[in-house]
């Protein structure tokens, strides 16, 4: 490691990455799925029509103020870009780290929005996922005026501007995102990886690390069949669900992994393995002999997603907050601090201009992180991934069990 990484940058070295170590268990565990589900099936509400959200967005005012839940360490510690706003603007902020776990946070707020009672914060932070499709079939979510968007219809990229689980940005906007591909220790692994099949390759027998929860090895399971997540049919899942168990019963996955895959394959107990963009993108600053790459056949993205809570006190003032996130200097000051992929792809010109006038070990960690491409996967590599694959709660309880059978049997 290089003792002379920026704090920001040695973070995710020297304590766990707090975003991505709960993220395994982000509503994708059986216990979350059951908490997510309670109370759910049967209980979806209407969408709201044009003219009934025109009339909303036309009665609200600025407030001057605004509350935002998130996770811990995913804003720079000193709040630069809040105080930015802040100063710009005249809405003061309240900045919540009260995120631990997607389905632990769900399953507080959704009783209380399903009273009808409002949850004190105006911005909420939500994967796209099982939750996520719960805020907005409950209608639990706010639909965003869109003409109050003008950083972000300008400065995204245009694969954040239609995402599959919120076509049209209605309810949200994307915060930060990371994806999912295939990570391998350089030592024992000599080859350049570009196919999942190297997951099956019965050359790594015992060496092949893949991940535990359902959503994430169901998509790979049907990227290696050249089956998209986001269309699949149940058909999809089984056929899917037989590759996995055949891999399984050849012996070729030495375990299924949560967070502990990074350790794992660094260690050299495992050579290769599914694997988190972010977590390896850390190893590689440290100086670990690990190599990544999102797979011909396919990754999986997900992305973490600003939406206003039903209820919210201060929606204008909410959506200014949302939409200041993307003028290009405040995404850079926020990316270079949490090191994940960001929405808005002038950040990584940026920061490289911003390395032109540093020097030393500043210049080269701001290099680092604009030449990465776990930080700004290519245009191949976006073309290639896709989300998690949307479920309705009855889908759940078919999908799950499928590839639950297979990791914990």
């Amino acid at each position: 490691m290089n003792p002379l990484h920026p704090p920001a940058l040695l973070r995710g070295m020297t304590q766990p990455r707090t975003r991505r170590d709960v993220f395994k268990i982000a509503g994708l565990s059986a216990a979350g799925l059951a908490l997510a589900a309670c109370g759910v099936q049967g209980q979806k509400a209407a969408p709201p029509k044009e003219d009934e959200m025109k009339d909303f967005w036309a009665d609200q005012k600025q407030n001057g103020h605004v509350v935002f839940a998130n996770w811990p360490d995913y804003m720079p510690t000193d709040h630069g870009p809040l105080k930015k706003f802040q100063q710009e603007t005249g809405i003061s902020y309240e900045y919540k780290e009260v995120i631990q776990e997607t389905a632990e946070f769900f399953g507080k707020i959704d009783p209380v929005l399903r009273a009808g009672q409002p949850l004190g914060y105006d911005i909420v932070v939500i994967t796209n996922g099982i939750q996520f499709q719960h805020m907005i079939e409950l209608g639990h979510a706010i639909p965003l005026d869109q003409s109050r968007l003008p950083n972000f219809n300008a400065n995204a990229g245009e694969s954040y501007k239609n995402r599959a689980y919120d076509p049209g940005n209605k309810y949200s906007v994307p915060y930060a995102s990371g994806f999912t591909g295939i990570a391998w220790n350089t030592k024992y692994v000599k080859e350049k990886i570009t196919s999942i099949e190297a997951l099956f390759d019965p050359k790594y027998k015992g060496r092949v690390g893949m991940m535990a929860d359902a959503q994430e090895i169901g998509n790979f399971g049907m990227f290696a069949l050249g089956i998209d997540p986001e269309k699949s049919t149940e058909d999809d899942w089984r056929k899917a669900g037989e590759k996995l168990k055949a891999q399984r019963d050849a012996g070729i996955v030495r375990k299924y992994y949560a967070q502990d895959y990074i350790d794992a394959v660094s260690r050299g107990d495992i050579w290769i393995t599914m694997a988190w963009s972010g977590d390896i993108f850390q190893r590689q600053l440290a100086g670990e002999p690990v190599d990544f790459v999102v797979p011909e056949e396919g990754g999986t993205i997900w992305t973490d997603n600003l939406l206003i809570p039903k209820g919210a006190a201060n929606p204008v003032d909410a959506m200014m907050l949302m939409d200041y996130l993307y003028k290009p200097e405040i995404a850079t000051e926020l990316d270079e601090f949490i090191q994940y992929v960001t929405p808005v792809p002038a950040v990584q010109d940026m920061l490289r201009q911003k390395a032109e006038s540093a020097s030393g070990e500043e210049k080269e960690s701001l290099l680092e992180m604009a030449d990465s491409p776990l930080m700004f996967p290519t245009e191949a590599d976006y073309a290639k991934l896709r989300s998690y694959t949307p479920l309705t709660t009855a889908q759940q309880q078919v999908f799950n069990p499928i590839f639950q059978s297979i990791t914990q049997a």
